[in-house]
């Protein structure tokens, strides 16, 4: 019987719709983390009746046929590029974006990948670095006898050197922003590369070209909403239980033909 297969598509689509929200919900305290949402699409179709052919007659053509769909599957898993709310944390080293673009960190093998995490320190040689120690790009190093550093909205970083009346220069943020956000690959650890699907990234300063500004102090939190979350999860769990229930039901009309035919 067919409605096994259909029923069985929608509850396999709901059980992963289930799982983005619980990705959602688990990364709510998650600094710069952005909620996520599935959509689906209807599979192929089963002509029963061919429309626009012509009728018994031949005057004229039939209006609308007969086509059968055969279930969902997923088509993507969208991430929601929102502005997430702005929380102050006092710490000099915390910078958030506010508005577009990504900030730009060397990874693991040397790669530039993208971050909307601006949860900063610096390492032993005093450059500025993520939490999981992957240098900001371009490079930043805060001098040792620093007793404060400063930025400002367009991404100028400087340094108070004890005994110097100006604040010392020691370098520029640069953010990065894309085509389309949503075709970049999530890396894990608040981390994202460039592919093909989102585009190069279009570098600048803070500021210009559309990009955001930089606030210190600042945390951008996760644009999770639990209470949007909780919504959609009551949803997709009684989609699932409807399927579930025309199995059951063609379960119990199966058996009543088989118990007709003996």
């Amino acid at each position: 019987m067919r409605v096994l297969s259909i029923a069985a598509t929608g509850m396999s689509a709901q059980q992963l719709n289930v799982e983005v929200i619980a990705n959602n919900i688990a990364n709510a305290n998650t600094t710069g983390f952005k909620r996520a949402r599935a959509e689906f699409t209807d599979l192929l179709y089963q002509t029963e009746r061919v429309h626009s052919i012509p009728n018994r007659d031949g005057q004229g053509a039939i209006p609308e046929g007969a086509e059968l769909g055969l279930g969902t599957r997923l088509a993507a898993i969208r991430t929601i590029n929102l502005q997430g709310p702005l929380n102050n944390t006092g710490n000099r080293l915390d910078w958030a974006i506010n508005g577009h673009g990504f900030f730009q960190v060397t990874g693991p093998d040397g790669e530039i990948m993208y971050t909307r995490s601006g949860s900063f320190n610096t390492n032993a040689n005093g450059e500025l670095v993520t939490t999981d120690g992957y240098k900001v790009e371009p490079a930043i190093t805060v001098p040792a006898e620093a007793t404060d550093v400063e930025v400002n909205a367009s991404g100028q970083v400087f340094a108070r050197i004890p005994g110097q009346t100006e604040l010392q220069s020691i370098g520029q943020v640069t953010l990065a922003n894309f085509v389309n956000p949503a075709g970049l690959e999530a890396a894990g650890g608040n981390l994202f590369r460039a592919t093909e699907a989102s585009g190069a990234a279009a570098t600048g300063p803070a500021g210009e070209n559309g990009l955001g500004v930089i606030q210190q102090c600042y945390l951008e939190e996760s644009n999770v909403d639990p209470v949007k979350e909780i919504t959609e999860l009551i949803s997709a769990q009684r989609a699932f239980e409807l399927n579930s229930k025309i199995i059951q039901a063609a379960d119990d009309m199966a058996g009543v033909v088989s118990k007709g035919l003996r």
